[in-house]
């Protein structure tokens, strides 16, 4: 058996707060009394257990869950998903979801002016293995407008979600290109105070998982926990 890992608080300012003035909508959604403890029932602490077998190409290859290609800038996105001390955690559900490479999302409460991609759907899923590496090939995602502020552009992101072993484990967070300008006036990629914990959320280019005449290659490692945890979203409520 595993030995049980102590509970240690994140540090000040390397996880989203509640409320982040620049992030409009966390004004109305942040809480203004303590939070109300809700035990948690066997239904929050254990499963559902996610096996490999049920993953097909088409979970983890968002170009290919269609009858034609994509339009757009291919990428290969992989990755590691481990603890603090950089164990591999094994078997565990990565699911992503994204806009396309115009910034718009396949779903009806987004009205963007911008084209919807037949080919594209934008959501996918993989399962860690022993090594805790997930893999998915997907379309670089555009920038798009919100109305957060004037002139307000989201930097490119794709959301990512980390089932864990039960249910009350997932956690969501969004990874970032390297080098995009919009991340300097994104108030969700500034939610995070500390700039080491925030510069976790951008990904790197990556020589290794580059394919020739294919696809440019990002890495985007996932820590759960710990010194170097990845920032997640679980204390900010919803995103786009």
């Amino acid at each position: 058996m595993a030995p049980i890992r102590p509970y240690r608080r994140y540090h000040p300012g390397t996880q989203p707060e509640f409320l982040h003035a620049p992030y409009v909508s966390s004004q109305k959604r942040a809480p203004t009394q303590r939070l109300v403890h809700l035990p948690h029932t066997i239904s929050e602490i254990t499963g559902p257990v996610f096996s490999s077998d049920l993953i097909d190409v088409k979970a983890f290859d968002l170009t290919k869950q269609h009858s034609a290609e994509p339009l757009g800038e291919r990428i290969i996105v992989s990755g590691r998903v481990i603890d603090e001390d950089g164990k591999p955690l094994p078997h565990t559900l990565v699911e992503i979801w994204q806009a396309n490479s115009a910034g718009r999302y396949a779903h009806a409460i987004d009205q963007h002016d911008a084209p919807l991609d037949p080919n594209f759907t934008g959501c996918g899923h993989a399962i860690t293995d022993a090594e805790g590496r997930y893999r998915f090939v997907t379309i670089k995602p555009g920038a798009y407008p919100w109305q957060n502020h004037y002139n307000a552009w989201r930097a490119a992101h794709i959301h990512f979600s980390v089932f864990g072993p039960a249910f009350a484990t997932r956690l969501i967070s969004q990874m970032y290109f390297p080098g995009d300008p919009l991340m300097a006036n994104d108030p969700i990629f500034n939610c995070t105070a500390d700039e080491g914990a925030r510069n976790r959320l951008i990904s790197l280019f990556d020589w290794e998982t580059t394919m020739p005449l294919h696809a440019l290659g990002y890495r985007f490692d996932i820590v759960m926990s710990g010194r170097e945890a990845t920032p997640f979203e679980q204390n900010r409520g919803a995103h786009r």
